[in-house]
């Protein structure tokens, strides 16, 4: 399982493992696109294509915009 967590929104979820899952099908899992949201795995942010490991804990930040 991976261990999801939504910062300033307070979602926590898991989600589960699966061979080859990337940082974007983790953003997708919790409601997210790749433009609407960054993920951070031991403080080192992470880019979408990268794999993740079964067991780690994945920091969702969502990005905010305005002018």
């Amino acid at each position: 399982m991976i261990k999801v967590r939504v910062l300033g929104r307070g979602i926590e979820k898991e989600v589960e493992w699966r061979k080859g899952i990337t940082v974007a099908d983790i953003l997708r899992e919790v409601g997210f696109n790749t433009e609407s949201a960054i993920a951070r795995i031991d403080g080192r942010v992470v880019l979408e294509d990268e794999k993740v490991e079964d067991g780690v804990a994945v920091e969702v930040i969502p990005v905010v915009s305005g002018g």
